[in-house]
């Protein structure tokens, strides 16, 4: 389809940007900001969305990069998503950013796509905004009135909605460094290997004296903003992990022997507070039942 027609303006600096945007929202009709565009475009092609201006930041190369600031690792709003792949600081520092972003669509997506756009959308079903949600990342904004912070817990306010104002671009992204001690795994289960997730799990991981210290756990499509799974964070803390080995438990939670498989337990509590939705891929609950075995293989990875 060919989409509406709308008014398209490209700037070079990131104060032009903002101040085009500033002028944009004191008139009449919707703007939207314009970054890989793996998002907008097909919302336009399908004229599910009738902007009347398009700003694109594409040129914006102060968006872009990842950099290690000392205690946390920050990256630009337009680093692509293979960018983020190819990033020694990622590895090194935000494993599990780089294990998520690996899950994404597929190369061409990757080499097109970036990190800003993906959160910006706030699409339940992306991998990345449940990453964020377990990492207690920052989102950093800009605009005409200045910068802004904004932690990830604030930042998705509803399906398709953030917490950025008229006129705000998101600039990047500090994803803190967790230190040693800490393992990390993104699973995720979906339909084919470029399709969105029936449900994802993000997990890090603490262990210390051989039992878990702490345990950070976001979900993917799990109802219309990413789901942080506190009460199975909070069983986690101080379980001891099963044997390697031991089949993990059973159905029922038990252990070779009769025991429990407190780690097991812990993550039958994923789908807490959680509001997964209907749609032709699954039931509610079929993706609660999803959550707990996936919260519980990637709390397993994450141990090692």
């Amino acid at each position: 389809m060919i989409p509406a027609p709308f008014d398209y303006v490209r700037p070079t600096a990131l104060d032009e940007a903002c101040r085009l945007l500033d002028d944009a929202d004191s008139g009449d009709g919707d703007v939207k900001v314009l970054a890989g565009g793996q998002s907008l475009l097909p919302l336009l092609r399908l004229r599910l969305a009738y902007p009347a201006l398009v700003v694109d930041i594409g040129r914006l190369e102060e968006l872009r990069g990842v950099h290690d600031r000392g205690d946390h690792v920050f990256a630009g709003a337009l680093t692509t998503h293979d960018e983020v792949l190819r990033s020694a600081v990622v590895r090194e520092h935000a494993p599990l950013l780089a294990l998520a972003t690996a899950t994404v669509a597929d190369p061409a997506v990757r080499h097109r796509g970036t990190l800003g756009g993906s959160l910006a959308h706030a699409d339940p079903a992306g991998d990345l905004p449940a990453v964020a949600l377990a990492l207690d990342c920052v989102l950093v904004t800009a605009s005409a009135r200045g910068a802004r912070e904004i932690p990830a817990a604030a930042f998705f306010t509803g399906y398709l909605e953030t917490a950025l104002e008229p006129g705000e671009i998101l600039a990047g992204v500090r994803v803190p460094k967790l230190g040693d001690g800490w393992g990390f795994h993104y699973e995720k289960f979906h339909r084919t290997a470029q399709a969105w997730a029936v449900v994802g799990v993000a997990a890090a991981v603490r262990t210390e004296g051989g039992s878990i210290a702490q345990a950070r756990i976001g979900l993917t499509n799990m109802g219309p903003v990413p789901v942080r799974a506190h009460a199975a964070e909070a069983a986690l803390r101080g379980a001891t992990p099963a044997p390697a080995g031991s089949g993990g438990g059973g159905s029922a939670g038990g252990l070779p022997g009769g025991g429990r498989d407190p780690v097991r337990d812990a993550c039958g509590l994923a789908d807490e507070g959680a509001s997964p939705v209907a749609d032709l891929h699954a039931k509610p609950d079929y993706r609660r039942h999803l959550a707990r075995v996936l919260t519980y293989r990637a709390v397993r990875s994450a141990l090692g």
